[in-house]
């Protein structure tokens, strides 16, 4: 067992049918606008989180592709839970922003990856690097959530 509350949850999730997707909806009701993809997170380790979420007409855009809003909300869900399964108990996070560049239309379900580099977990800027997929691996959106990493104040 981990000493992160989230990778326990996610790892007693995993031995129950359907683990994953009902780990994703207690996840989703935390920020309840990451239900609205109907995200599952299909792998979840200190430093790396992947999300799934189907191509369906309510996450399409007018060109029937899925809309890069959706796609970004992928990538914020698999970020949030990322850092939130990696972060040391002495720090806490808040998001910045997001960067992020269109490289490829998104025709298919798609699957969103953050991750991050272990020894950047401290005090200040921590650029997170988020990648979104189609079915055949085309990257179709790539960039950056920068999230803000302070101490947690003394309690």
């Amino acid at each position: 067992m981990s000493d992160n509350y989230l990778l326990n949850l996610y790892e007693k999730a995993l031995k129950l049918p359907a683990g994953r997707k009902l780990f994703s909806m207690m996840f989703s009701r935390k920020a309840p606008y990451f239900a609205t993809i109907t995200p599952v997170i299909t792998e979840l380790r200190p430093n790396f989180c992947e999300v799934k979420f189907k191509k369906r007409k309510g996450v399409e855009n007018h060109i029937q592709t899925v809309h890069v809003i959706a796609i970004c909300n992928a990538l914020e869900c698999a970020m949030g839970a990322m850092a939130e399964s990696s972060i040391p108990k002495h720090l806490r996070w808040i998001p910045k922003g997001m960067s992020v560049n269109y490289t490829a239309k998104a025709t298919t379900d798609i699957t969103a990856i953050a991750e991050v580099n272990p020894e950047d977990w401290k005090p200040g800027d921590l650029p997170v690097t988020v990648k979104a997929m189609r079915n055949d691996g085309t990257v179709v959106v790539e960039g950056t959530i920068n999230l803000w990493i302070s101490e947690k104040p003394a309690k």
